[in-house]
């Protein structure tokens, strides 16, 4: 029998029963023999551990070693009525190692959990056949999320539609995913595919896939809120004149009226044409005009330009501030 049984633990002799507890289960671990198969040492040392938790975990033999030492069981037996079960196991704890072996190391390590408990019902609980083991059934856990981005284009996000995502597993398999994106969706909002996690264990319920959506940039449209914008390019002559020109939007290809005289940045609301999503009053598309000046003008009509210019001088810049 060890001397100290605090030094067997590594604890202080004023530690509490939930320091002690939390030291067992540590040492227990590290020196199974199951996980040192190449420790001739480990079985011993884990014998040991479990001696000395036996009785720490106990409050009155605890009471006992401390008065007496290594010698508290034959103090022990000289009071009339004591009773000890030096290999007993920690009743008061009720500690599964099947659990605690099975969440850390998996189902199938050492010959599955079960293997865990019938080595613990040898060494751990010191019963050794006098008692029955009590046969417990390993907890159902829920499995764990999965972290996972996907990137759509922009018309998805505003339309919704159908994706796919490949996702691998622990096992190192890889499932495709079809995911429902909804119409509307903004950049960085996440999506809960449920039940399309990793599996439960012990029967338990499969975690969730957490999906984060990335949305690709548009060359033409931006979007903010639930409003679009667009630049629209129109001639010099549909600027001065006026004229109908056509402008692509989510719904279809809206007939847009330039007013006569308009200049480049003037902007026209197409109400109802934005961003359409469940349940919320749809946004509205903003065209923002801008005139393209013809290409390959000749001097003559450079000149032309200038000229209109003089006749109507104005300064485009005069509300321009820092």
């Amino acid at each position: 029998m060890p001397d100290d049984f605090y030094k067997t633990l590594e604890v202080a002799r004023e530690a509490s029963q939930a320091d002690i507890q939390k030291a067992y289960r540590r040492l227990a671990r590290k020196y199974h023999p199951d996980m040192n198969p190449d420790d001739k040492t480990a079985k011993k040392k884990f014998q040991e551990v479990q001696a000395a938790f036996d009785v720490l975990n106990d409050s009155k033999k605890r009471e006992m070693y401390d008065r007496y030492g290594s010698a508290f069981e034959s103090a022990a037996g000289a009071q009339p009525g004591a009773t000890w079960h030096t290999a007993g196991g920690p009743e008061a704890e009720d500690f599964d190692f099947s659990q605690f072996f099975g969440e850390r190391f998996g189902a199938g390590d050492a010959g599955s959990a079960g293997g865990f408990a019938d080595i613990f019902g040898q060494f751990g609980r010191g019963r050794a056949g006098t008692q029955s083991r009590r046969t417990r059934t390993p907890p159902r856990e829920r499995g764990a999320d999965v972290e996972h981005t996907i990137e759509i284009p922009f018309n998805t996000a505003i339309l919704g539609g159908q994706s796919q995502i490949g996702v691998r597993r622990a096992s190192g398999k890889t499932d495709t995913i079809n995911v429902k994106i909804p119409a509307g969706i903004e950049d960085g909002k996440r999506i809960r595919l449920r039940g399309q996690g990793e599996p439960g264990v012990n029967d338990g319920p499969p975690g969730d896939i957490l999906l984060t959506v990335r949305v690709a940039q548009h060359p033409s449209f931006r979007r903010r809120g639930d409003d679009l914008e667009v630049r629209v390019p129109v001639t010099m002559a549909e600027a001065a004149e006026g004229a109908k020109v056509d402008v692509p939007a989510p719904k279809g290809t809206v007939a847009v009226r330039v007013p006569p005289r308009s200049s480049s940045g003037t902007r026209l609301r197409i109400k109802g044409h934005g961003v359409a999503r469940a349940g919320k009053t749809a946004g509205d598309l903003y065209a923002e005009l801008l005139i393209v000046l013809p290409k390959g003008l000749s001097d003559e009509e450079v000149q032309q330009i200038r000229d209109i210019d003089q006749r109507h001088p104005s300064n485009p810049r005069a509300d321009l501030r820092w």
